[in-house]
């Protein structure tokens, strides 16, 4: 006897969903998630480390001791908060403190909210996009931070360098040697250029090194598995594609879909071979909205 067809609404079925941001985050957005009835998997595609460089790391003990120089800080990321702040900074001098603090999301400026508290710094420094934003990046920071941007000022970009395969991650270095520092990557290309053009210097300060990861064999098999049809992968770093594009052979993702957190990592994902890429913005419960627009779960 021929089976039945399958129903059509098989094809929304979503059997396994990757996370792949680093750990620990990506073992606390699994548990979000199949808390929700989502079956999420954690394979962090991206490793947090310390900085490893020589000048990266007296970079990073300068700017912790004279950070009041600078007139705003951009932290581009959570990592970016929690290295930075981990230890030696120097207390602020609450009288003359001019300093803003830039973040380009919520996720980033609750935790730099939580920093600032324990140095007794009033979180109204804090300038980021407002959680309606269409996105959070530097595009959606520019437009409220461009009135504190001018000649003589200074802005200080913490960020991470990448090591290993995500240093072949094609950003431009361009405007980092414009400014005298290697602070480029994606948006922050266009956000050090905007800052450029009104007369400001901008330096860079590398708080944590981003490695790839050492893939077991039994990450592999799963990376292999989840490339059909009823697989999706989330990914918040277009970063976290370069591993899977460096396995050799290359898994065929025509069937399997990537869920996004910008359109930037969108294209990456495009290029990479997925056959279907939705963006949504990066918060937990638009991420949510995604999958149930898209997806049933098994």
């Amino acid at each position: 006897m021929t089976p039945a067809p399958r129903p059509a609404a098989d094809a929304r079925r979503l059997d396994r969903l990757i996370v792949t941001r680093p750990a620990p985050e990506a073992e606390t957005w699994v548990k979000a998630l199949r808390e929700q009835g989502w079956p999420a998997e954690a394979l962090p595609l991206i490793h947090i480390g310390e900085p490893e460089s020589p000048d990266e790391k007296e970079g990073l003990r300068h700017w912790r001791a004279h950070w009041p120089q600078a007139d705003a800080i951009l932290f581009v990321s959570g990592a970016a908060v929690n290295h930075f702040f981990a230890t030696g900074v120097a207390p602020p001098p609450i009288a003359h403190l001019r300093t803003r603090f830039w973040a380009p999301g919520p996720g980033t400026a609750r935790l730099l909210a939580q920093a600032l508290e324990s140095l007794g710094i009033d979180t109204a420094r804090i300038d980021t996009p407002t959680v309606d934003s269409a996105q959070f990046d530097s595009e959606h920071l520019w437009p409220l931070v461009a009135s504190q941007v001018g000649p003589g000022r200074l802005v200080l970009i913490v960020r991470g360098a990448s090591r290993g395969s995500l240093s072949a991650s094609g950003t431009s270095d361009q405007a980092g040697a414009a400014a005298g520092g290697e602070v480029a990557g994606n948006g922050r290309d266009w956000l050090i250029q905007q800052c450029l053009a009104l007369g400001a210097r901008v330096e860079g300060c590398v708080a944590y090194a981003r490695c790839p990861p050492k893939f077991t064999p039994n990450d592999e098999a799963l990376v292999r598995a989840a490339s059909d049809a009823g697989s999706a992968w989330l990914f918040s770093s277009s970063e976290a594609l370069l591993p899977l594009r460096a396995l050799t052979p290359a898994p065929d993702w025509s069937s399997a879909s990537a869920l996004v957190t910008h359109p930037r990592i969108g294209e990456n994902a495009r290029e990479a071979g997925f056959g279907r890429v939705l963006v949504t913005r990066p918060a937990l419960s638009d991420v949510l909205r995604a999958l149930e627009s898209a997806w049933y779960r098994p």
